[in-house]
């Protein structure tokens, strides 16, 4: 029966990719390579079956695979005939294929149907899966995680059916007994569980690092004279990430013994194991161990108590490519896994490219301590470099044609005349004269030694002086490119600034946001640009919300006062119209003076009739002006100044009424006014 290893806990990173043999005879081969795609190969033909890419395999890798096992034939006795949907119901559960993700789904795929069966997700893990194992007998299936449970999951419904705390630490790998009541649960340390109370039975000490892979031995205890529990006598194997042995343990009627009765050693920490389990005292276990150098070691030995010294492989099995030529060396060819076949005596060994795998039945030897086998792999995957080449062709050049070569724009470069010191350096070469200095020949070069004006620089330049003053934290660089105004200029740096640098650039931008107002106005046109222009890189990163959490608080402070203060904008805009208007209906304001003589008019009949009596009085007297010549002049000047004084009363009077107009707003040419004083 064929194992996977499954996958281990952080920070220690896998040793290989997650594979495993089908239960049925080895028939198919299934492989979950980096990229997040499940190949399934046919071992018999080594041709590709299929091709499984999930929704989110970029994300969610697959960590680790469990085929689902052969369902056990009916107990001894009649053998009733199954039914028609019974029968479909077994075929598609033993092709059902389990992968647990790095976010903690597992997804259940149909070799049958060529497409996803189920999905478990609800209720399950919240971090990666380390390893899966499928219940024999009622189709369970039971993940353990690195967020430290085990989680017993119903494959029909896709609920959990039990969830309960494995260790302290992550737990990486899991096993379920051969009567299927116990489990076996390893972080560091290794835990017996009663699968019916969830209760720990026994504990192991383990390893000093994760635990990789969990199998048992053994299905019969080595001593037949005791009655048989189902799990007392019963040996187990384990190994760790970084360590090259592998313990055997044995599950004792006393809680006492915790330690290994016996230990493998191998070359590498191992990548793959594979045994044939014993089912008697005198059978031997077959173990097979493919380690991280691309060597198996085959190992056979018989179970029955406590062994000291390590025990050393009884085979080892390398591949290798031929030496061509007698320079050329032969190389060595990794073996990915190795699985026994079901007579026992042969070995399935995968080797090559995880994505273009060899698979081939080699008969085992146990007379040979070392196999090499020598296989030529370049014909199954190694490119053809000769048909790429002889598919380029040379274009054929006329004499006529005009070769561009790169320049200023217009592609052609400005070619500068022979300088005649050039001509005088040729001929004195001609001449056979002393040797040219260095200093003459600098001259030649025509070299401008004067020192260029520190100007801008260019468009194209930009997103390397960016990156460069990101990358080396330089802050004479970055102000020179953070401090440009020209918007057209931001739009096309952020545009062709590489990907990586895109959250440097946002925290020095956040640290500039926090200083004088001055500088954030240029700071949030560099933000609004990178924002919009990478916003489909951004919110690929699962841990943007941590990263810009500053910049957010930040926009968040400074917004949060703009409405009190918009509020304010208003209604100091409304008090200033409201000035202005006041103080044009007030018009020019006369200068403060207190009047002599104050007219108040009564009506227009009065005032039209001393009109007519003072035009009268004033013809009156100029007639007695000429007939009384001789009269006094006292008399004269005293009616003088009294006429004096009347002109001026009037006219005061008419200022006074005309400004009365002016302020109540009536015109001067009211038609009425007018009939009136006619």
């Amino acid at each position: 029966m064929a194992a996977g290893g499954g996958g281990v806990a952080d920070p220690f990173s896998p040793a290989g990719v997650p594979c495993a043999f089908s239960p049925q005879s080895q028939a198919y081969f299934a492989l979950a390579s980096t990229d997040g795609h499940l190949r399934v190969w046919e071992t018999a033909s080594n041709r590709l079956h299929q091709e499984y890419v999930p929704s989110a395999h970029l994300s969610g890798t697959c960590t680790c695979l469990a085929w689902a096992p052969a369902r056990l034939q009916a107990k001894e006795g009649p053998q009733r005939k199954k039914r028609k949907s019974e029968a479909i119901g077994t075929s598609n559960q033993v092709d059902l294929l389990a992968l647990g993700t790095a976010v903690g789904s597992i997804l259940l795929y149909s070799t049958v149907k060529g497409e996803l069966h189920s999905k478990l997700i609800s209720g399950g893990h919240d971090n990666k899966v380390n390893c899966i194992q499928w219940h024999q007998d009622n189709g369970c299936l039971y993940s353990c995680s690195d967020d430290k449970h085990i989680v017993e999951w119903n494959t029909q419904t896709c609920k959990v059916k039990c969830k309960w705390k494995g260790d302290n630490s992550s737990v990486s790998s899991l096993c379920i007994s051969p009567d299927g009541k116990m489990l076996l649960s390893a972080g560091r340390t290794i835990k017996l569980w009663v699968l019916e109370t969830k209760e720990v039975y026994r504990h192991f000490t383990g390893h000093a690092t994760p635990v990789s892979s969990l199998m048992f031995t053994t299905i019969r205890p080595p001593n037949e004279s005791q009655p048989f529990d189902g799990i007392t006598g019963l040996y187990f194997l384990s190994g760790a990430v970084h360590d090259r042995l592998l313990n055997v343990w044995q599950v004792r009627s006393e809680n006492k013994e915790k330690n290994a009765v016996m230990s493998f050693t191998v070359t590498d920490e191992p990548v793959y194991i594979d045994l044939t389990l014993s089912e008697n005292k005198e059978e031997p276990v077959k173990l097979a161990v493919v380690c991280r150098d691309g060597q198996v070691h085959l190992f056979e030995h018989i179970l029955n108590g406590y062994c000291k010294k390590p025990l050393t492989s009884n085979c080892t099995i390398q591949i290798a490519t031929p030496g061509k030529g007698k320079k050329s060396t032969p190389k060595p060819v990794p073996i990915l896994a190795a699985g026994f076949c079901s007579d026992k005596m042969s070995l399935l060994l995968v080797y090559g490219s995880w994505f273009q795998p060899t698979i081939e039945r080699v008969a085992l030897n146990s007379k040979e301590p070392h196999m090499c086998l020598v296989r030529d792999i370049s014909i199954c995957w190694a490119p053809k470099v000769e048909t790429a080449i002889t598919k380029v062709r040379t274009p054929v050049m006329n004499s006529e044609a005009k070769v561009l070569v790169p320049g200023i724009p217009g592609h052609h470069a400005a070619i500068k005349p022979a300088s005649p010191q050039t001509e005088e350096i040729e001929s004195k070469r001609k001449l056979g004269e002393k040797e040219v200095s260095i200093e003459e020949r600098l001259g030649a070069l025509d070299i401008d030694a004067k020192k260029e004006k520190d100007t801008l620089p260019q468009t194209n330049s930009f997103p390397v002086l960016l990156t460069q003053g990101l990358e080396s934290n330089d802050f004479e660089m970055l102000n020179k490119v953070l401090q440009t105004r020209n918007l057209n200029l931001i739009k096309r740096t952020v545009l062709r600034m590489p990907l990586h640098a895109v959250i440097p650039l946002l925290q020095e931008l956040t640290k500039r946001l926090q200083g004088h107002p001055n500088s954030a106005v240029i700071m949030v046109q560099w933000l609004k640009c990178v924002l919009t222009i990478h916003a489909s890189y951004l919110s690929t990163l699962p841990d943007l919300v941590p990263q810009l959490g500053t910049l957010y608080q930040l926009m968040e402070s400074r917004v949060k006062t703009f409405q009190k203060l918009s509020h304010l904008h208003g209604k100091l805009i409304l008090l200033i119209t409201q000035v202005t208007a006041s103080e044009k209906t007030k018009g020019p304001t006369c200068p403060a003076q207190k009047a002599k003589v104050v007219y108040e008019e009564e009506s227009s009949e009065e005032e039209s009739d001393d009109e007519i009596a003072d035009k009268d009085s004033d013809d009156n007297w100029d007639e007695d002006e000429e007939e009384k010549g001789g009269e006094k002049d006292e008399d004269v000047d005293e009616e003088e100044e009294e006429d004096a004084e009347e002109k001026d009363e009037e006219n005061g009077e008419d200022r006074d009424v005309a400004s009365e107009k002016e302020l109540n707003g009536d015109s001067d040419l009211d038609p009425e006014n007018e009939s009136e004083e006619e």
